[in-house]
């Protein structure tokens, strides 16, 4: 070894040392049905929160007011002191660190560091003490995008910091799933000087007003004996609502809270999805069909696969569904239902109605349920200005590059996703028979947790690894743009 090879590796190991020893940067201590956020904490590669002051109004020149925002990092993967920063997009609920799943795996294979910034009012980070609606108006996709930037610039410039430089970029890239997903696109849309790209997997781009095709999707992945058990069921179950009400909402402990009719034909309703958008769709096909087979009592039999598996399984709770608790301006367990709702009744809709023809949920989930919901619980008035938001963003028309668009072929919000295929904007449909939401960053299904997001319980495995070999070529090539030129976009 030559002394310029000795000096390069006593400076490279003291910057390591300089760097772990660092103290963290912050600034002090202080659907809502989403399984992404279900995991023990043997499943994260961090739970340690850390701490940012986050502007509260990003297009306001007067108001200067702050909160405190929560991020997670990790760092064991980075190549220090170029590699490049993986921004993982916190979603519609509680971040509670970094998950060990396929990112962390790129990650490994990238030499990257890891941070995750959880979304504004969500878990940790609101600005406020009560949810109430007045003080809702600083929730949105825009303030959320452009608290991503200034985090970006933050963490940027801590980095340097750290490594006693100045004006020096890393390679950024951005992921996120669902609404996150749609975040990362939108990120690389409206900041593209931010960021060498974006993964958006199962990114609902699209604003819809009446989401009918979120119902005939879960008819698709039924298949014809399933969903006509599903539709019988829905039948039963509307004939004896209209007979004995409380009865039959009583068989899915359920009679005590939701006392509007809709708000329990939606919790019926998202109880079957769940198991199709999630990759196990024989959790609740598998026991109706025998059931009827066997001449039992299906009300009864759904009743158990709600009570077990969507309320027990994933921990989904009934009043959550409620109205009246969603009008709850108390930061509570459930406060994600209520913040979400309030994105969903202002901005995306994403109203998942019954299609007016053989359709699986009941009836009573249309339009006018949706707009009373949103009326009744944050004021007259309130409803989504989807037209604005496509407008705005582009919908399934989004004119950015270099963004990733993945799916799952059973996912019935991939409808809402952008699944045309461009060389600026690539997208790739992952598809298997349990390839639901998100199958690219958690595998199939998505409980129980795999560590990687393994696809072995996939029913394809190579259709998943397929597409993240996709995912991993297009990174390498935007990546290896970024240093070339120098800096963290192209």
């Amino acid at each position: 070894m030559t002394m310029r090879q000795k000096d390069w590796v006593i400076a490279t190991a003291l910057t390591l040392l300089l760097f772990l020893s660092f103290p963290t940067f912050s600034y002090g201590l202080v659907p809502p049905r989403t399984l992404l956020n279900k995991l023990s904490e043997s499943k994260y590669l961090t739970n340690q929160a850390l701490w940012f002051d986050q502007t509260l109004d990003h297009f306001s020149p007067y108001d200067h007011r702050q909160f405190r925002q929560r991020y997670y990092e990790f760092l064991d993967y980075f190549r220090i002191p170029d590699g490049p920063i993986f921004l993982l997009i916190g979603g519609e609920g509680t971040s509670n660190g970094i998950a060990n799943d396929y990112l962390a795996v790129l990650a490994k294979k990238f030499g990257a560091a890891l941070v995750s910034l959880e979304h504004r009012y969500y878990g940790k980070s609101s600005p406020f003490n009560s949810l109430e609606t007045e003080n809702l108006k600083y929730l949105s996709s825009k303030q959320a995008l452009s608290d991503l930037a200034a985090f970006r610039q933050y963490y940027q410039e801590s980095l340097n910091a750290k490594l006693n430089r100045t004006k020096i970029e890393n390679p950024w890239f951005i992921f996120g799933g669902s609404y996150s997903g749609a975040l990362s696109a939108w990120f690389r849309l409206k900041f593209p000087h931010l960021t060498c790209g974006s993964l958006a997997s199962s990114a609902v781009v699209l604003a819809v007003y009446n989401f009918t095709e979120f119902d005939q999707q879960i008819g698709e992945s039924a298949g014809p004996e399933c969903k006509a058990v599903l539709q019988e069921i829905t039948q039963l179950v509307e004939q004896k609502l209209a007979s004995s009400g409380s009865e039959v909402k009583a068989t899915f402990d359920a009679d005590a809270q939701l006392e509007i009719d809709g708000d329990f034909f939606y919790y019926l309703a998202d109880a079957a999805a769940t198991a199709f958008q999630y990759g196990n769709p024989d959790k609740v096909c598998e026991p109706l069909v025998e059931a009827k087979k066997a001449g039992e009592d299906l009300v009864d039999a759904y009743a158990k696969y709600v009570k077990e598996y969507y309320s027990g399984t994933f921990g989904v709770t009934v009043q959550s569904y409620d109205q009246k608790y969603l009008k709850r301006t108390d930061i509570n367990e459930d406060s994600a239902s209520r913040l979400w709702w309030f994105q969903v009744c202002t901005e995306v809709a994403y109203f998942q109605v019954a299609p007016s023809n053989d359709s699986i949920r009941s009836s009573k989930v249309d339009t006018k349920y949706h707009l009373d919901l949103c009326e009744n619980v944050f004021g007259k008035g309130t409803f989504p200005d989807v037209d604005a938001t496509n407008l705005y963003y582009g919908g399934t028309k989004i004119a950015g590059s270099k963004i990733i668009f993945t799916n799952g072929s059973q996912d019935p919000w991939r409808h809402a996703s952008k699944q045309t295929s461009s060389p600026d904007l690539p997208s790739y449909v992952v598809s298997c028979y349990n390839c639901g939401h998100c199958s690219d960053y958690r595998g199939c299904p998505q409980a129980p947790f795999t560590i990687g997001g393994s696809e072995k319980n996939c029913t394809s495995p190579d259709a998943v690894h397929k597409v993240r070999q996709k995912i991993s070529d297009n990174m390498d090539l935007w990546l290896s743009e970024c240093m070339d030129t120098g800096s963290s976009f192209i």
